[in-house]
C-alpha cells in the first residue's frame, strides 16, 4: 500500500494545525499576565452583565442570522462563476442568472415579510 499521494495532505494538515496553533501557544507563553478584579469581571456589550446569560433570544435574531448566512454563502457562488465566465460560456452565464433571480425573489419576499425589519 503506497501512502505517498497522501503526503501534501498530511503537511497541508501539519501546517494548517501550525499556523493556527502557534500563534496561540507563543501568545500564552510570552504575552503579559497581569490579572486584576476588572480584566476578570463579566464584560457585555459594553456595561455590566445585569442577567443570566442564558437569557432567551428572540426568534427574529436567529431568523435574521441565518437569513443572512445563507444569501452569504449564495453571494459566494458568484466568485469561482465570475472567474470561469469565458470557458462556461451562455449557458453558464444563463444558468446564474436563474440563480440569481431566483435569489432576488426571495430576497424580496424576506424584505416584504418583514424578516429583515429589525425592531
Amino acid at each position: 500500500m503506497d501512502l505517498q499521494p497522501y503526503l501534501p495532505v498530511i503537511l497541508f494538515i501539519l501546517v494548517g494545525a501550525l499556523v493556527g496553533v502557534a500563534p496561540q501557544v507563543l501568545g500564552f507563553l510570552l504575552g503579559p499576565n497581569r490579572p486584576d478584579a476588572e480584566k476578570n469581571s463579566p464584560y457585555e456589550c459594553g456595561f455590566e452583565a445585569f442577567e443570566d446569560a442564558r437569557m432567551k433570544f428572540d426568534v427574529r435574531y436567529y431568523l435574521v442570522a441565518i437569513l443572512f448566512i445563507l444569501f452569504d454563502l449564495e453571494i459566494a457562488f458568484l466568485f469561482p462563476w465570475a472567474v470561469s465566465l469565458k470557458d462556461i460560456g451562455a449557458s453558464g452565464f444563463w444558468a446564474m442568472m436563474v440563480f440569481l433571480s431566483i435569489l432576488v425573489v426571495g430576497f424580496a419576499y424576506e424584505w416584504k415579510k418583514g424578516a429583515l425589519d429589525w425592531e
